[in-house]
């Protein structure tokens, strides 16, 4: 479901096939456009929520049900991109520590 502009499903499918395409399969985007959608999505969905709120602020939204919807898709959306920036560093942490 894509309520506000970020689609956790579509990053999931865009990093496989990023890994796909480095292991040799079919694939044409590199991990660093990955990256780069998947913070523009994110960015895109922050800006969603904030013009929702304001929007319930200003009254011109009488659907405070959408504006809640739009925030915890940005906030699971930023909660998201948390958890895999954390599981990138330790798998960072452990091949540093592995002895060639």
């Amino acid at each position: 479901m894509n309520i506000s502009g970020f689609n956790p499903s579509g990053l999931f499918s865009q990093i496989t096939s990023t890994s796909a395409s480095a292991t040799g399969q079919a694939g044409s985007e590199g991990f660093g456009s990955v990256v780069k959608n998947a913070v523009e999505s994110l960015d895109k969905a922050q800006q969603s929520s904030a013009q929702e709120i304001a929007k319930a602020v200003t009254g011109e939204s009488p659907d405070l049900h959408k504006t809640i919807i739009a925030l915890q898709t940005a906030d699971l959306g930023f909660q998201f991109a948390l958890q895999v920036r954390n599981k990138v560093i330790n798998a960072y942490e452990e091949i540093m520590r592995m002895q060639v």
